[in-house]
């Protein structure tokens, strides 16, 4: 799971430092990287196609890693066509680190970006209130529905606001897969802070089905090494654990039987063994939403 767009002060302090080392550990970035570069030109070039400029918007872009990889694809397919980003994300230390990834980035620096550190509640009502709305050619959502109360009128909303021809990408956790298992089997003891709920990327479909909106569907492969999670002690398991169940200290935070049940289901109902480590299935789902 990633960058949140409801409660901000969920996705400070220890939780970033979790989320980061879940980054780089589970190879996130690099496969939704793979993903990109083989659907998304293609995409890029008929969405740009006879446009005089392109509005891009991401929704809980986190860092901006994903952003600036993103962009870079689109830039390379509508070469000398002005591109505007606007962001919505709420945490200031994250939006603080995407401006660092800008600042170094020699294509990005040719971009204008509009920054709001807002959640995705608060920016709907800056839209509306302003009775002005701007329209965008393509938009994502990386793994943030999560953290929105309202799933169907936040999807609905963003949709909205897309051009003719735009495309809204969502990349959320697969169904059935790790986060699918663990969160809903301790839906009760875990979506108590900043996740209310949990859905997958099968409980989306489902939504996008029911409000009628075309979409294609892909698959994006992952797993990652949770081997340390079961060494007690282990201050790297330990974070990546507070990450996977948002708590501050797992083994503080859970009662014994809680600790020992959720390790259980990681262990055995989450993840495969292989060559002696612990691979927990983190795959992921892309959905391509029409205009």
């Amino acid at each position: 799971m990633a960058s949140t767009t409801s409660v901000p002060s969920g996705y400070e302090g220890r939780y970033v430092n979790g989320f980061q080392f879940y980054l780089q550990n589970s190879g996130e970035h690099k496969v939704i990287c793979g993903f990109a570069d083989k659907i998304l030109p293609g995409e890029f070039a008929r969405i740009g196609e006879d446009k005089k400029s392109l509005n891009i918007l991401g929704v809980g872009s986190g860092g901006g890693e994903m952003d600036a990889h993103i962009l870079s694809v689109l830039q390379s397919k509508v070469k000398g066509t002005p591109i505007n980003v606007d962001i919505v994300e709420p945490s200031h230390e994250l939006t603080e680190n995407f401006k660092a990834l800008v600042a170094k980035t020699p294509n990005l620096q040719k971009i204008p970006f509009n920054w709001n550190i807002l959640t995705c509640q608060e920016y709907e009502k800056m839209i509306k209130d302003k009775k002005e709305t701007k329209k965008f050619d393509f938009m994502h959502m990386i793994q943030m529905l999560y953290y929105v109360t309202d799933y169907s009128a936040t999807i609905k909303f963003f949709h909205s606001l897309l051009r003719e021809k735009g495309r809204l990408l969502i990349i959320h956790e697969a169904a059935k897969g790790g986060w699918d298992t663990l969160w809903k089997t301790y839906k009760q003891e875990l979506c108590t802070k900043s996740i209310s709920d949990y859905l997958s990327a099968g409980d989306i479909k489902a939504l996008l089905d029911a409000m009628g909106l075309k979409y294609e569907e892909h698959s994006i492969p992952n797993t990652l090494d949770i081997t340390r999670c079961f060494t007690e002690g282990d201050e790297m398991g330990e974070l990546l654990l507070d990450f996977m169940t948002e708590q501050n200290h797992f083994h503080q935070s859970l009662n014994a039987d809680l600790r020992a049940g959720i390790l259980d289901l990681l262990r055995n109902k989450c993840s495969t063994e292989k060559d002696g480590k612990i691979l927990f299935d983190c795959s992921l789902t892309a959905l391509l939403v029409h205009a």
